[in-house]
């Protein structure tokens, strides 16, 4: 009987202690702290640590201050806010803290005015005596430059048509040959392609009866590559006469359009930080930072501007003058978007 008296006290006893703890546990967690460390990134995904002298204290609400231009990696702050006894994460790597408010110490950027996350209203962080606001700014930069072309490709076409498919084929066989060896022979070309080839029937028709194949028609186009844009007229003529009856187009190009390109995107760049520092005048602030730089988007096809009389040619491919081709230029386009940080005082 007295053993289990004596039992009974030291299990009551051991309750009680377990709710003591409990409870000093809990009034340790409603009570505010004050944690002063550096910033450092957990092994978790997104996850961010003050690092203390006495631990270290996982950030709950990290988000909420990541649009400061102090946070990142080995920044000094300290942190206002209450322990949470109800948050796991996967590694543990800290005691898990939810943080009021956050300041820099000694740094520039944040004057020491600490940042209330109450305050926090969407597209903006205000400052928790209500001096100042950071805001993102997305700004887009355009830019075009014209570059001269040095290379054009011409597409010529022979087309014959024939009551028979084997003799329309025979006869543009023949022709095409004589075009790929005469633009062969102009000065300037540098390689001669075949770019397509069709045998199509005609049909006449009767009402109330099938289609009938009248003929047919033999196409044969050819790409002629040229050095120098001089000679597109004379490989054009030299075409015609040989036998091309259809001039189906000029592609001007840049053997190496890598420096245009360049230069295009450094105007573009430039011109969006520009904007970006115009929205933040207006505002009455400045930049702080820039936060993302990228590509709007794959640079446009050079378009390019230029004359030729392909009918003429054609038609007059006994003419004494040479067919007139004008390159013009070509427009190379490059977009960029910027987004930055501006800060403005309310």
């Amino acid at each position: 009987m007295r053993r289990s008296l004596l039992v009974g006290c030291a299990a009551t006893l051991a309750v009680v202690l377990l709710f003591a703890a409990q409870g000093a546990r809990a009034a340790q967690a409603s009570k505010e702290l004050t944690v002063v460390g550096r910033l450092t990134p957990t092994v978790e995904a997104g996850g961010w640590l003050v690092v203390a002298d006495y631990g270290k204290y996982l950030l709950t609400n990290a988000n909420q201050f990541r649009r400061q231009p102090w946070f990142r990696e080995g920044v000094s702050v300290e942190a206002v806010g209450r322990v949470r006894d109800d948050v796991m994460s996967i590694h543990m790597e800290g005691v898990p803290f939810q943080a009021r408010t956050m300041r820099a110490r000694n740094n520039s950027q944040s004057g020491g005015t600490p940042v209330n996350v109450s305050q926090n209203t969407g597209g903006q962080v205000v400052a928790g005596t209500g001096a100042r606001a950071v805001v993102r700014v997305a700004v887009t930069g355009e830019s075009v430059v014209r570059a001269q072309p040095d290379t054009v490709v011409v597409t010529l076409a022979v087309v014959t048509q024939n009551a028979s498919a084997s003799e329309a084929q025979a006869e543009n066989a023949a022709r095409t040959d004589a075009v790929i060896r005469a633009v062969r022979a102009t000065a300037g070309v540098k390689e001669v392609g075949t770019s397509g080839y069709s045998l199509q029937p005609q049909y006449a028709y009767k009402e109330g009866a099938p289609p009938l194949i009248t003929s047919y028609i033999v196409r044969n186009a050819v790409n002629v590559t040229v050095g120098d844009v001089k000679q597109t007229g004379a490989v054009i003529d030299a075409g015609s006469r040989a036998g091309a009856n259809n001039v189906e187009g000029l592609s001007f190009q840049l053997r190496d359009d890598a420096q245009a390109r360049q230069r295009a995107l450094a105007e573009a760049t430039r011109d969006a930080s520009a904007k970006a520092r115009t929205v933040a005048t207006t505002l009455g602030g400045s930049v702080v930072r820039i936060v993302e730089v990228r590509e709007a988007g794959a640079f446009d096809p050079p378009v390019p501007v230029y004359t030729a009389e392909f009918g003429r040619a054609a038609a007059t491919s006994q003419a004494a003058t040479p067919t007139p081709v004008e390159p013009g230029s070509l427009d190379i386009r490059a977009k960029v978007q910027l987004i930055a940080e501006v800060e403005t005082r309310q």
